[in-house]
């Protein structure tokens, strides 16, 4: 289920930017998109994939979003390397930056951006949680209040609240009661934005 949920945000990003797009980029990009259920578990095929959306980013000048992706989909990886390789976190999350700071100067106060700099921080945070969440865990928070703001309507910050806090132990203030709220404002915007994607291409023909 957090699978599918994943997923369809991701497509929520991707599909309305594409809409606007020439054919030969969109081609490109549903293309690699085809892969990305079948990438998900395999951190090879996603790193593959993250790649193909960097040399997209440097191809296309002018387009942001496959450079957001390709620092969004290593996001799994770095999930993986605090459980496998926790020295692998820093330089992967140093290079999702550089990526991410060319995404930001195309468009700049996004919230799809925003809340892909709160996960980068919460990757660098959870190698040592007891030493470095003092100081990313509020960046990584900071960021997420950010992009509530930049796009009331946008169900990532939300969902990534609830994730932190269903992770959370409830002595802190965490726990299943305090991160089902959360979920259910993120599920709640989650359909409206699906719902006004079914509604943009309707609203364009007439």
């Amino acid at each position: 289920m957090k699978k599918i949920f994943y997923f369809l945000m991701l497509c929520s990003i991707t599909i309305p930017a594409l809409a606007q797009q020439n054919d030969k980029y969109t081609a490109a990009m549903q293309k690699h998109l085809a892969g990305l259920d079948s990438a998900f578990n395999n951190p090879e095929a996603m790193l593959a994939l993250a790649n193909s959306f960097n040399r997209m980013g440097e191809a296309e000048k002018t387009q942001w979003l496959p450079l957001l992706l390709c620092c969004l989909l290593p996001g799994k990886l770095w999930l993986y390397a605090v459980g496998k390789n926790k020295d692998l976190v820093d330089d992967i999350a140093a290079k999702a930056t550089e990526y991410l700071n060319k995404a930001d100067a195309m468009n700049a106060k996004n919230s799809e951006i925003s809340c892909v700099k709160s996960m980068i921080a919460t990757s660098i945070f959870l190698v040592n949680p007891m030493v470095r969440y003092n100081e990313y865990g509020a960046i990584s928070q900071q960021y997420l209040e950010e992009a509530k703001m930049q796009d009331t309507t946008n169900p990532r910050p939300y969902f990534l609240i609830g994730q932190g806090l269903r992770y959370t132990p409830e002595q802190f203030g965490g726990g299943c009661s305090a991160a089902l709220p959360i979920l259910a404002e993120a599920a709640k915007n989650m359909k409206l934005l699906l719902l006004l994607q079914q509604l943009i291409p309707i609203g364009a023909k007439r």
